[in-house]
C-alpha cells in the first residue's frame, strides 16, 4: 500500500515513475551496495558515497569521527540519503528519447549518533553483512580502539519516495518507420573470480560468504 507523499518527497516530473510504497524503498536500499548522503555544511552542499544497511525502520551508516560528514551528524543534521540501481540502457530511434531503466529511492531525515553499544553492534553487523552477507561471523570483530574510532549514524525511514523506470522505447510516432535499431540493453553487476591477498596464509580456504556472493552475482570461483 502506498503512503501519501510529503512536500519534500512529492515527485514533480515523470510522475508516472513515482513510487511511495515503503516495500519498494526497502528493496532498493537493501539491494544497493552503496548510497549517497547529502547534507549542507557551512552553507555549502556536499554529497558523500558510503555503505549502509537497513534494520527494520532504520538506515545505518558509519565512518571516522574526523570526517566532515560524521562531525556534522553529531549535531543532528538534516540529511538526504539516496540509492540508485541501474538496470538497463534504453536506445531509442531519436537521441532525445534515449533513457535508462533504473530504480532509485530517497530518504529525508535527521541524523542520530548511535551511542548504545547493543544498537551499535547490531548496526555494524548489518553494515558488514550488507556488503558481504555472513562476513561478520567469519572475520575478527572490532577491537576496543577500532570501536572508539567509528561513529555509527542512524536515520529513521519515515519520509521517503522512489522512482522506477522500466518502460520500453518511447519514440515519436513518425520515428517508428526509421531504419534505426531501438531496444533495451539489460545491465547487471557480475562478480569476478576472487583474488586472494598476497599475504594469505597457506591452506586458508575461500569462506562461504565469498562463495555465496560470487555465485549470487553470476561469477565463478576459480582456484585460489
Amino acid at each position: 500500500m502506498a503512503d501519501a507523499p510529503t512536500e519534500r518527497t512529492r515527485v514533480r516530473r515523470a510522475k508516472d515513475k513515482a513510487r511511495h510504497d515503503r516495500e519498494i524503498v526497502n528493496e532498493i536500499f537493501d539491494e544497493a551496495l552503496i548510497c549517497h548522503v547529502g547534507f549542507v555544511d557551512d552553507g555549502s552542499p556536499f554529497v558523500i558515497p558510503t555503505i549502509h544497511a537497513r534494520v527494520g525502520d532504520v538506515l545505518y551508516f558509519h565512518g571516522s569521527p574526523a570526517s566532515r560528514m560524521l562531525r556534522l551528524m553529531k549535531n543532528g543534521a538534516e540529511i538526504t540519503i539516496t540509492a540508485t540501481l541501474l538496470d538497463g540502457i534504453v536506445a531509442a530511434r531519436s537521441v532525445f528519447h534515449h533513457s535508462m531503466h533504473y530504480r532509485s529511492a530517497m530518504i529525508f531525515g535527521t541524523a542520530r549518533i548511535v551511542d548504545a553499544r547493543e544498537e551499535r553492534m547490531i548496526a555494524l553487523e548489518a553494515i558488514s553483512n550488507a556488503a558481504l552477507p555472513g562476513r561478520w561471523d567469519e572475520a575478527r570483530l572490532p577491537s576496543r580502539n577500532e570501536d572508539k574510532g567509528t561513529l555509527v549514524v542512524a536515520v529513521a525511514i519515515e519520509e521517503y519516495s522512489a522512482k522506477v523506470s522500466n518502460k520500453d522505447v518511447g519514440d515519436e510516432d513518425d520515428d517508428y518507420d526509421l531504419p534505426i535499431w531501438a531496444g533495451v540493453i539489460p545491465l547487471s553487476i557480475v562478480a569476478g573470480s576472487p583474488v586472494p591477498d598476497h599475504r594469505l596464509l597457506d591452506g586458508v580456504e575461500l569462506p562461504d560468504s565469498v562463495k555465496q556472493f560470487v555465485a549470487a552475482f553470476g561469477g565463478v570461483v576459480g582456484s585460489p
